[in-house]
């Protein structure tokens, strides 16, 4: 299975996204899983043998299947190998990720999770993905309350979202998991806020294919692309239409 977690926005405080991606590993650890290795022993010749990734996160998340979402462009893409769930939930935070696990994805055994060792050596097959928030247009959020703002200052500043970003990126690396740097990688380019956010928050059409393609740079750098997972069912090119049956029981 494969989890990619954009930035549940709120909060700051890096050990509650480690809580967060260690209770991952916990929540997967009794899922089936495939690594590249498996990829090479396993024929998908049943829909309920293909791997998943779960998106997990706030409203950028949950928007994410809307036309050129990047989660859409994501089940696209592997339309035929795998299946892309999403999950996700506007305007929650880190905090409340926490509470909703089990909810969100059910299952058994929880006692088990006290005394877990080192997660990447207990389900080395499970690939968790985390990104970081994007950046924030200030002057895009005055322009775009969510509701009447008589301060004169965003809700929102993009030094706090820095900030949260760099804890992402240190769990990440305390855990020895990918991620996406996507508050770094959108102001490399000069004019982010008005190609990448729609309000100053949220994601453009053009935000969204950033996502893509750096979700799709770090699946591929652990083996899952195209060309590693193979197809649910035979393609329709592998039939031989005189004897029909003969390639689903190869």
């Amino acid at each position: 299975e494969y989890l990619i977690i954009p930035k549940l926005f709120v909060t700051k405080i890096q050990r509650q996204f480690s809580a967060v991606v260690k209770s991952f590993w916990f929540f997967f650890s009794d899922l089936t899983v495939f690594s590249e290795e498996d990829f090479d022993h396993f024929s998908f010749c049943h829909s309920n043998m293909r791997p998943t990734i779960y998106l997990f996160g706030d409203s950028i998340t949950e928007a994410s299947f809307a036309d050129g979402g990047w989660g859409a462009a994501l089940a696209n893409h592997f339309c035929r190998t795998l299946d892309v769930v999403l999950r996700g939930y506007s305007g929650y935070n880190t905090r409340w990720a926490l509470k909703v696990l089990d909810r969100v994805f059910p299952t058994v055994g929880h006692d088990g999770a006290a005394a877990a060792p080192p997660v990447a050596k207990r389900w080395p097959k499970t690939l968790i993905l985390l990104i970081t928030p994007p950046p924030i247009d200030e002057d895009g959020r005055l322009r775009h309350p969510y509701v009447e703002n008589p301060s004169g200052l965003p809700e929102r500043t993009n030094e706090a979202a820095g900030s949260f970003a760099k804890a992402c990126v240190e769990t990440a690396e305390e855990c020895g998991i990918p991620v996406v740097d996507l508050w770094t990688r959108m102001q490399q380019y000069t004019d982010w806020r008005k190609a990448y956010l729609s309000d100053g928050l949220h994601l453009t059409k053009e935000g969204n294919k950033v996502v893509f393609e750096e979700v799709m740079k770090k699946l591929e750098e652990r083996g899952l692309s195209l060309e590693k997972l193979k197809a649910d069912l035979p393609l329709i090119a592998d039939i031989d239409h005189h004897d029909p049956l003969k390639a689903f029981q190869q």
